[in-house]
């Protein structure tokens, strides 16, 4: 019987659920396709998006709660995608009672599906490779929404449909031949002692996430009805700015700094919505207001998503860890598409709706300072530093032995890895070894160089990998 290998099984499984997520983003979640279909009946979208959107945000709450190892993941994503695909069947015709019992129930089933993904990336994906398989996963998936969308808008809503259920199809098909009993990971879960120290910063950034999608939500109610007369030019562009934010970041991010980016991406936002009340509604100002948001929330989703990812190893269930996350994204979007609706009927002018937006923005730029400090202890002490520093000297010699290295250090270079693992600077590391801060520099890059590695976060996990099979 044929093993998959670790990277083939990662760009499965990235692609199996692409599609899938390609489906929810075009139909499901406010998707181009349902509101045409609507239209194109002559029924009111709003009746079924509320409950759809609750829907889908109990299937990411509580898929975690059944879902306890890969086996059951897969079969959640496939029996979930399975759900999805029969009961799309009734939007081919005109609305009755089954559009929002369907509509409920594949929006549950969705979040279920997309939730079991936190299993396969923790399992298929290396850590130091997570921020890249959520960029991929969240690039690929709008692309293909694009894809539907210009087919919604050019040809039918039911030829969009269609073609959202193929990709859907094509998905089930892909995951169906990532059989977990074919696969033995290369590493297990590492079971953590200190799981307790996780829950605060994740609660952080569960708020950060939930309070800065508000924005997201006033986006679906205000902003792009505002724009509604562009639709042509909104089915094409609307997602370009995110795919490029995407893009950009996971080609750079080893050389970015998580905060900075973070502030860059709240300026950007705020920018957006002062735009948005000082421009006009033609094609060039929606261009403008549509980069900057919709820049900024790639920018905030691959941060939180990657966040995530680089965690699930020190959680006890990925599916609950990453179901919740999502979660507490769509439980933002509700919150402002509520406030988004509760402003227009009060008939509040754009001006005041702005002020709100940048009520929330403010709001996450003060949780930004603490919830950074959190994070970087979590990450960068709590995950890697504090588990080498707990090593015994005896402990150090057969994890970074039995580690790949291309050729072996040298004396100097293994005094200098026993500092760096006990999470000591450079400048400190040349204290204690009477050397050039330069020359540890020097003796770091070749480390570097001969774990084939780029940074100490990749060092720490190719180093703990190894320690947790010795």
């Amino acid at each position: 019987m044929k093993i998959l290998k670790t990277a083939d099984s990662r760009m499965i499984s990235n692609i199996g659920f692409s599609l899938m997520f390609s489906f929810t983003l075009s139909f499901l979640f406010e998707g181009q396709v349902f509101y045409g279909l609507a239209g194109q009946f002559g029924s009111d979208p709003e009746k079924y998006i509320f409950s759809g959107i609750l829907a889908q945000f109990a299937g990411l709450f509580s898929c975690g709660f059944f879902v306890r190892n890969l086996k059951q993941a897969s079969r959640t994503a496939t029996a979930g995608m399975a759900v999805c695909l029969l009961t799309a069947v009734p939007f081919f015709f005109e609305p009755s009672v089954l559009w929002s019992v369907c509509f409920t129930a594949a929006n549950y089933a969705s979040g279920c599906a997309l939730a079991s993904w936190g299993y396969f990336l923790m399992i298929f994906t290396p850590k130091n490779q997570r921020i890249k398989s959520c960029a991929d996963l969240l690039i690929f998936s709008n692309i293909l929404m694009i894809i539907v969308n210009i087919t919604t808008e050019h040809t039918s809503p039911s030829a969009g449909l269609a073609l959202a259920l193929l990709f859907l199809a094509a998905g089930l098909t892909v995951i169906l031949n990532l059989n977990p009993a074919h696969f033995t990971p290369e590493t297990e879960t590492v079971k953590r002692k200190e799981t307790v120290r996780t829950k605060k910063p994740m609660i952080m950034l569960y708020l950060f996430i939930f309070i800065i999608t508000i924005n997201s939500g006033l986006m679906y109610q205000v902003v792009n009805p505002a724009f509604a007369h562009l639709s042509e030019l909104a089915s094409l562009y609307w997602s370009i700015p995110y795919i490029i934010a995407l893009t950009v970041m996971r080609s750079f991010y080893s050389k970015m700094k998580r905060s900075v980016v973070l502030y860059t991406g709240m300026a950007t936002l705020g920018a957006s919505f002062i735009c948005f009340i000082l421009l006009g509604r033609n094609a060039a100002d929606y261009l403008i207001v549509n980069t900057l948001m919709l820049g900024a929330f790639g920018i905030f989703d691959l941060f939180w998503w990657s966040i995530i990812g680089e965690i699930l190893d020190y959680t006890d269930n990925p599916a609950k860890t990453f179901g919740i996350g999502l979660s507490a994204n769509v439980l933002g979007i509700l919150l402002g598409r509520t406030i988004g609706m509760t402003v227009t009927s009060a008939r509040l002018s754009d001006a005041e709706i702005v002020v709100i937006a940048l009520s929330v923005v403010c709001v996450t730029l003060a949780l930004l300072p603490p919830l950074n400090r959190m994070l970087v202890a979590l990450i960068k002490k709590h995950v890697y530093l504090s588990d080498e520093e707990s090593m015994a000297d005896y402990e150090y010699k057969p994890a970074t032995g039995q580690s790949r290295v291309t050729e072996p250090l040298t004396s100097r270079e293994t005094e200098v890895l026993r500092l760096i693992l006990t999470g000591k600077s450079n400048k400190a590391i040349a204290d204690e070894l009477f050397i050039s801060e330069s020359t540890v520099k020097t003796h770091t890059r070749n480390i570097f160089s001969k774990y084939n590695v780029n940074s100490r976060s990749e060092l720490f996990s190719i180093l703990l990998n190894n320690r947790t099979n010795i």
